[in-house]
């Protein structure tokens, strides 16, 4: 028979002075699961597995309802940005609300605040959700209970996705003989490199009483704080090489009314990282293909391939074949791609960058001296940025897909208007040529 709601939310019936012992119980924190959101870019790499990589979100969180229903868990709380943007089509409606079905069939209940990606404003689509789900209200913040469990939730939704004040002073009291958990979309102070969505602080955290706050939108995961437990649990699945290493969910046993472990879970389907090689030991080329093959296979050795690994690799270091290391930057970049797929399928390639520079020691070139004290001041000429951009803009938004990852990258530069760097990035191309030119 299937549960119902009231069933899910109120429990059975306790004494009101909630003497009897506090229930041990187990609930899954999740947050910035972004269904569906767009993997742009990916169709520049070739080899890739990009559909894949595209089902990512929802083949992570399938991977997220699986672990909830098999450790039978009590309860699920997602803490904003659930969906990526407004629905592109029903389908990611449909798909979300057949897997709360799943967690309906089992008794797992669903609490769920909205972020600033799916805040009320944002989402012009909506289905009907199963009853074991509750999602907060954006207008005023409201609490939840669970008798059975003693558990008292208390939430606010997003309802634009403009949220600049605090909002944490709008929620409930904590209330008495139950274990209480804040459900928060917050930028948090001291996150400078995420946007600002309802500040807010520790010490208000702390201030407001409750046991547990199950934070939102920083996609790192980080326990800041165990007194109470003040926790991001990151983003569900990396979208991109910026959001490297294990992503996934934190699972939080709660016993005699304190948190006895909070642990993150990995749930991606995919992995990012990235691998740096040291070049500064090579002097013959031929010698780069086996370097770049240990440090793939020492990753390998660290983290395995399970889930797969997207990597960005990063060659640097002071090397005499710096001009030559820029010149074959195609080849290198085919040849790790091969050397990626012979130590596993289940690694891939997503971009090759190339940082390496003359060794500080090698004689000055006389022909190429002068060129280069100019292109050094180049790079912080306001004017010459400028005149670069009414001049080359034009013709580089217009270029088609570039054939090696230098002028991929120029291209890119262009197109977010960092003049600058894109002054430096091909000062050291032009250097190289010359360079290479004379040898």
């Amino acid at each position: 028979m299937p549960t119902s709601k009231s069933q899910l939310y109120r429990g059975a019936t306790l004494d009101s002075d909630y003497t009897s012992p506090m229930p041990t119980f187990r609930f899954i924190h999740a947050a910035d699961i972004h269904l569906d959101s767009p993997l742009r870019g990916l169709s520049r790499y070739e080899g890739l597995p990009i559909e894949e990589i595209r089902e990512a979100s929802r083949s992570a969180f399938d991977k997220l309802i699986r672990f909830a229903c098999s450790e039978k868990v009590d309860f699920v709380v997602i803490a904003g940005d659930l969906y990526d943007s407004d629905w592109k089509d029903m389908g990611t409606g449909l798909y979300f609300a057949k897997a709360m079905g799943r967690l309906g069939a089992a008794g797992i209940p669903v609490f769920l605040i909205r972020g600033n990606h799916d805040a009320v404003s944002v989402l012009t689509r909506s289905l009907p959700l199963p009853e074991n789900v509750h999602v907060f209200s954006d207008r005023i913040a409201e609490t939840k209970e669970l008798d059975t469990l003693r558990v008292a939730l208390h939430g606010r939704s997003f309802g634009s996705r403009r949220e600049v004040d605090d909002i944490t002073p709008s929620y409930p009291e904590p209330i008495s003989g139950f274990f209480n958990i804040g459900i928060l979309h917050t930028s948090l102070n001291g996150y400078a490199e995420h946007e600002t969505y309802a500040p807010c602080n520790i010490a208000a955290l702390e201030a407001k009483g409750y046991d547990y706050w199950a934070l939102g939108h920083v996609h790192e995961h980080a326990i800041l704080n165990t007194s109470p437990y003040v926790v991001f649990s990151g983003v569900l699945q990396g979208r991109h090489i910026r959001e490297h290493g294990p992503k996934g969910a934190v699972l939080v046993e709660v016993e005699d009314g304190a948190v006895k472990r909070a642990e993150h879970i990995p749930l991606d389907v995919f992995r990012w990282a990235t691998v740096a090689v040291d070049c500064t030991e090579v002097d013959q080329i031929e010698d780069l293909q086996g370097l770049i093959r240990r440090e793939l296979r020492s990753h390998l050795d660290m983290l395995g391939t399970d889930p797969p690994v997207v990597i960005q690799l990063v060659l640097k270091g002071s090397t005499p074949l710096h001009a030559r290391i820029m010149e074959s930057s195609a080849q290198i970049r085919d040849d790790v791609r091969a050397i990626a797929v012979e130590l596993s399928t289940d690694l891939w390639l997503e971009k090759l960058r190339i940082q390496v520079e003359a060794p500080k020691e090698s004689a000055p070139n006389l022909q190429v001296g002068g060129l280069e004290e100019l292109l050094a001041s180049a790079v912080s000429d306001d004017l010459l940025s400028k005149q670069l951009q009414d001049e080359l803009a034009p013709f580089l938004l217009a270029y088609p897909k570039p054939p090696n990852e230098t002028e991929e990258t120029a291209m890119l530069l262009a197109r977010a208007g960092s003049w600058s760097e894109l002054i430096s990035l091909t000062s050291r191309t032009l250097q190289a040529r010359l360079v290479s030119a004379e040898d």
